[in-house]
């Protein structure tokens, strides 16, 4: 448990130190001749859907590679973690998101301008605080569709019928595709401990949103949980080529 514990450490610590970095720090950058250089939506999404895909290959072998609440919670409900192990994943993951986040704050306070109320520094939110304004039962949807939908992914890549070794890539795109759709809605959440360390710092509206973003995805991911197996059956034998094909 020690070792699965440093790994849950290292790659949620990863996930949201560089996933929120990309956004806090290179979004939206302008060089002294005023070009633009920011690397916008596309670049965020794809820096979250790598640092899945980096820490899955680096440490997913110790600890599963959960660095995630919601994903600890869905494995569970289907039966693939056990659920007297969650709670240690679920602390680990929250104290890594907070030192992640709090490593990010002291790097971005070393520019004069920032200010993590006025930036929002990569927290989650709807209404006013949403990137396009969308409504709180937006955000709500958006939350717990794109959760159950990436534990989906997650469940299947991980089951023993699927292709071996690739399911940290299934799931870093999976990640990608997911922020590449909800960025505007919510600035993405599906996973509580990504939400939590940057609202600790970013305070005020952030706090007062976090309920969503800590519910949704694990109910998203309960959802999935709960149903993987009897809509897909799961770690069965898989199917013979000649039945698998059309005829």
């Amino acid at each position: 448990m020690p070792r699965r514990i440093a790994a849950e450490f290292l790659g949620t610590f990863w996930l949201v130190f560089a996933g929120c970095g990309s956004a806090v720090l290179a979004a939206a950058f302008l060089n002294p001749a005023g070009l633009d250089l920011g690397i916008g939506f596309l670049g965020v999404a794809l820096a979250f859907g790598l640092t899945v895909l980096t820490m899955a290959y680096a440490v997913g072998h110790v600890s599963g590679g959960h660095f995630n609440p919601a994903v600890t919670v869905g494995l569970a409900a289907a039966g693939q973690f056990r659920w007297r192990d969650a709670p240690a994943y679920i602390v680990t993951q929250v104290v890594a998101a907070i030192a992640g986040a709090g490593v990010l704050f002291v790097i971005a306070s070393g520019r004069p301008a920032f200010d993590a109320v006025e930036s929002g520094f990569a927290t989650n939110g709807y209404g006013d605080r949403s990137p396009g304004g969308y409504s709180l039962l937006a955000a709500l949807i958006t939350e717990v569709v794109m959760t159950a939908v990436f534990l989906f992914v997650i469940l299947g890549a991980t089951d023993t019928r699927a292709p071996r070794g690739f399911a940290p890539l299934a799931i870093g795109l999976g990640l990608t595709l997911i922020h590449l759709v909800s960025i505007p809605v919510t600035n993405t959440s599906v996973n509580p401990a990504r939400s939590l360390g940057p609202a600790l710092f970013a305070g005020g509206g952030a706090l007062g949103q976090l309920w969503l973003f800590l519910v949704a995805p694990v109910a998203g991911a309960l959802i999935a949980g709960f149903t993987y197996g009897g809509l897909l059956g799961q770690n069965e034998p898989s199917a013979p080529l000649e039945s698998a094909t059309l005829a």
